[in-house]
């Protein structure tokens, strides 16, 4: 790294500040801060929904699997495989309801149904998982860089910490959202430009096809993760996919929160839609970029010297600092730390804003003042940057734990939003119990049953809550209030100008399953 390569960083980082000061004029109010008030065009919703997608992690970890990480390669294809079938759900069932509620935080939707205990059960579970999740990803994010951009860990850790509290602070969601599609855009060009070097430095892109191993070429595991070992089972990804997906875009306050700062349903539904197309070919990319690492790394002794065996995710960095120019180098470096921004920025604004929706304004009142949240914003700030100091060398551990930590309790969450929406008869007590039904016995499954592979946990724990929730609520004669409740009446001609995309998303998913299945 020399002055020219700092100077474009700094550049960079000082535009994310001056962009928030602009985003931030004359916001007043909570629905000003935490969803724009409700005036949001769809292309940037959905660019920075996928942004929050693609963290420093993805950047650096996705290439890595496909490379070099043992029973890695190409099955990380089948991620992605379920996201278009989430998507209709979410956008026929979920964001069409909470839009018409006027929700800040989806949570708030589970207390008007069901009342403050559901409430609070679910926006509790979000704030302490998400706060760790996040904390660990900026630690994880950090020691990479620190590395590749030669500075001390904590230095790396605050620079990414405090230029994100900054912005995140002053411009609320609209900097979050605006600043994640600068974000995207520096990603995209750093992808593309990693690839296209790497194909000039091994002589054209043929040859770096046939310098990956055949073994890692194979994109499908048709086992099933219900005790037969398999490590990364096409059927849990399919089905436990299909319910990870559509909690985390459906009832997860980081994501749904952008949907509500769109300008109309029909505008979410765009940005929804914009995921549901564009995440299988950004997922593409990443692997084309692990394919294109693989090749350099392979003709290359001084790259493979410099990669570490125990840590395949020096892969890119490494790649970057010894083969690229200056000022590509650059533009490298600016994009793992837009992605590492991109991921800590939404975090911050959605644990803002159900901190404030759904505990503070019930001992503070209904207040509406923009500083109370604003404050919000940075103790978050805080305790997840403090966090990222303490998490050491447990962070691996800590990964893995949090991911399954996830998928313990998104299925449940999902149940409880949909068996909210679809049944009025459910009761609190029920739905209350089936939660907690659901995430224990997804525990029991992770300490007792380990051969159950733990996306299934995902389908898992929804079926246990919604069943014991409307088995617990058989003798109840008392309806919920209709207006929180989805009425089928009327919902084929509400969705009728949506059909065509709902069959092309549909028609989408068999292309996915298709590429996949060739490959």
């Amino acid at each position: 790294m020399n002055i020219i390569d700092w100077s474009i960083i700094i550049v960079y980082l000082l535009g994310l500040v001056g962009m928030s000061i602009y985003l931030g004029r004359g916001q007043t109010s909570q629905d000003d801060y935490y969803v724009g008030n409700r005036n949001i065009p769809w292309w940037a919703v959905g660019i920075s929904t996928m942004a929050t997608q693609t963290s420093a992690i993805s950047f650096i970890s996705i290439p890595a699997f496909v490379a070099l990480k043992q029973g890695g390669g190409l099955t990380w294809l089948q991620y992605e495989l379920a996201v278009p079938l989430a998507m209709i759900l979410v956008m026929v069932f979920l964001i069409p309801f909470f839009r018409k509620l006027n929700l800040v935080s989806v949570y708030e939707y589970l207390e008007l149904r069901f009342g403050p205990s559901v409430r609070n059960l679910v926006s509790g579970v979000f704030l302490i998982s998400r706060g760790l999740a996040t904390g660990v990803g900026l630690y994880a994010s950090a020691i990479v860089l620190s590395v590749a951009l030669d500075l001390d860990l904590w230095i790396t850790i605050l620079m990414i910490g405090i230029i994100t509290i900054i912005y995140d602070t002053i411009g609320g969601i609209s900097a979050v959202i605006y600043s994640d599609v600068v974000q995207m855009i520096v990603l995209l060009g750093g992808i593309i430009a990693c690839i296209v070097y790497a194909a000039i430095e091994i002589g054209g892109f043929s040859e770096m096809f046939a310098a990956m191993p055949a073994e890692r070429l194979t994109a499908t595991d048709f086992s099933t993760g219900l005790g037969d070992g398999g490590a990364v089972p096409f059927w849990a990804f399919l089905f436990g996919g299909f319910f990870l997906y559509a909690s985390y875009y459906g009832t997860d306050q980081s994501q749904v929160q952008r949907g509500l700062s769109a300008k109309s349903v029909d505008e979410a539904k765009k940005a929804l839609m914009l995921n549901g197309l564009a995440r299988f070919p950004l997922t593409v990319l990443y692997i084309l970029l692990g394919i294109a690492a693989f090749a350099v790394y392979d003709a290359s002794p001084e790259l493979a010297a410099a990669v570490p065996a125990d840590r395949p995710d020096y892969l890119i960095p490494e790649y970057i600092i010894l083969m690229l120019p200056t000022g590509i180098r650059a533009l490298l470096f600016a994009a793992l730390l837009a992605a590492a921004m991109s991921s800590l920025d939404s975090a911050l604004n959605s644990l803002s804003a159900s901190t404030m929706r759904d505990f503070v304004s019930k001992w503070k009142g209904d207040s509406d003042h923009i500083n109370l949240g604003k404050i919000t914003t940075v103790i978050w700030g805080i305790l997840i940057t403090g966090f990222a100091f303490v998490v050491g060398d447990i962070s691996d551990t800590v990964i893995e734990g949090i991911n399954k930590i996830g998928s313990a309790f998104y299925g449940p969450i999902l149940a409880a939003f949909l068996v909210g929406i679809l049944s009025r008869k459910v009761t609190t007590k029920g739905m209350f119990i089936g939660i907690l039904a659901g995430v224990a016995f997804n525990i029991l499954l992770w300490l007792q049953f380990t051969g159950i592979y733990w996306m299934w946990w995902n389908l898992i724990g929804s079926v246990i809550s919604a069943v014991i929730a409307w088995l617990l609520s058989m003798s109840n004669t008392e309806l919920s209030d209709e207006k929180y409740h989805l009425s089928f009446d009327g919902i084929g001609e509400r969705e009728k100008r949506w059909k065509k995309s709902y069959a092309f998303l549909a028609v989408y998913f068999v292309v996915i399953l298709a590429v996949i299945l060739i490959v």
